[in-house]
């Protein structure tokens, strides 16, 4: 009965990681080339291959093997070092400006 219970976690363990590199492989995938070497980080292919492989391994390999603890770290430096840099680059469309801005910049009041 405990074992079933650990496999259980284990099984959404392993779901959660699936899902955590498939959101890095598109949020790579999404960003503009230019804003890679603008951050001055890897290219865009290169974490597209990287994050791809490690949702691929993922989505194959059972969560006691180690490669996707190495898809794992991957997709943290992506998340935790990378998106941050090139969402700073682009501008991100999060990006709030002062609450005088308008449309067509800060209004004055004038």
């Amino acid at each position: 009965m405990l074992l079933q219970g650990f496999n259980e976690v284990m099984y959404w363990v392993s779901v959660g990681l699936l899902l955590f590199s498939l959101f890095a492989f598109v949020d790579s995938a999404i960003r503009r080339e230019d804003a890679y070497r603008a951050a001055d980080k890897q290219t865009k292919p290169f974490w597209l291959i990287i994050l791809g492989l490690a949702t691929a391994v993922n989505l194959f390999m059972g969560i006691f093997a180690f490669l996707p603890i190495l898809g794992l770290i991957a997709t943290i430096v992506y998340v935790v070092d990378v998106r941050p840099a090139l969402r700073e680059v682009s501008g991100g469309r999060w990006r709030r400006g002062s609450s005088s801005d308008g449309p067509y910049g800060p209004f004055n009041g004038r």
